[in-house]
């Protein structure tokens, strides 16, 4: 097991898997069950599933789907997208998810985030915090899948959450994700800077370089793959896959 978390974040759109870049044009990735299994086989510490289009078309997580990829998964599972309420949080962690992952709801209804936390623990409870630059170079929080800006400043509003029972921090850079651009080492500095919660990056790895310096020099406790665990590599085509763990090993020491 890797000592820092290297989490495949997968894109649920419907009842299949896409890939987006700036969380736009989303790309046809492949069947999760199917997907699910080849991690289970590649033996991923830990996978995060975030449904793109449940809380942007006001729908509830597709708890039929999600109880098939419980009872293939193997590893810890973390779930977002279209959770309102506490009652749907519990139905998941029923069903076997682990962790749960709040984003608009967070933004609509921030005593959620303390609901779950006080039930099930702030382990449970992961905030997604999206966040995007203006032609300024100034960093805005985004809500709506990215379509929203808000005018909630980045640091306040990762500390609200913090005080509120979030046990971790998701954090991606909507200008970096999908890019194979590396991650914007600043951001995350700014978040871990702050916070004692850990913080996930996401949003832009390229390389196992990339990831051992968002860790070494972002201090974040985690990070998020995407491109990097579907795709054979930039430009090329899809391929489900894991980055090699003595190389990450090695990389992180």
């Amino acid at each position: 097991m890797l000592r820092t978390r290297v989490i495949p974040c997968l894109l649920l759109q419907g009842e299949v898997l896409v890939k987006t870049k700036r969380f736009k044009s989303p790309r046809y990735i492949g069947d999760p069950i199917n997907t699910v299994r080849i991690f289970n086989e590649l033996e991923v510490d830990e996978l995060c599933i975030l449904d793109i289009a449940a809380s942007r078309n006001h729908k509830p997580p597709n708890f039929e789907l999600l109880q098939t990829i419980t009872n293939e998964c193997f590893m810890p599972l973390s779930y977002g997208g279209g959770i309102n309420s506490l009652s749907q949080a519990e139905q998941l962690f029923t069903m076997g998810f682990e962790k749960i992952v709040l984003n608009s709801s967070a933004h609509a209804n921030p005593n959620l985030v303390k609901q779950i936390s006080e039930k099930y623990g702030s382990q449970a409870v992961i905030v997604s915090v999206d966040v995007k630059k203006d032609w300024l170079k100034r960093r805005f929080v985004m809500t709506g899948c990215g379509s929203r800006k808000t005018p909630r400043n980045l640091v306040d509003w990762l500390l609200y959450m913090q005080d509120l029972g979030a046990g971790e921090i998701l954090l991606t850079d909507i200008d970096n994700e999908g890019c194979w651009s590396g991650f914007d080492i600043d951001l995350y500095r700014q978040a871990t800077d702050v916070l004692s919660v850990p913080v996930i990056a996401n949003g832009g790895c390229d390389s196992i370089d990339s990831i051992a310096k968002v860790v070494k020099e972002g201090r974040v406790s985690a990070v998020g793959l995407g491109n990097m665990v579907v795709y054979q590599a930039k430009d090329m085509g899809v391929l489900v896959n894991f980055p090699d763990k003595v190389a990450l090993g090695a990389a992180l020491k």
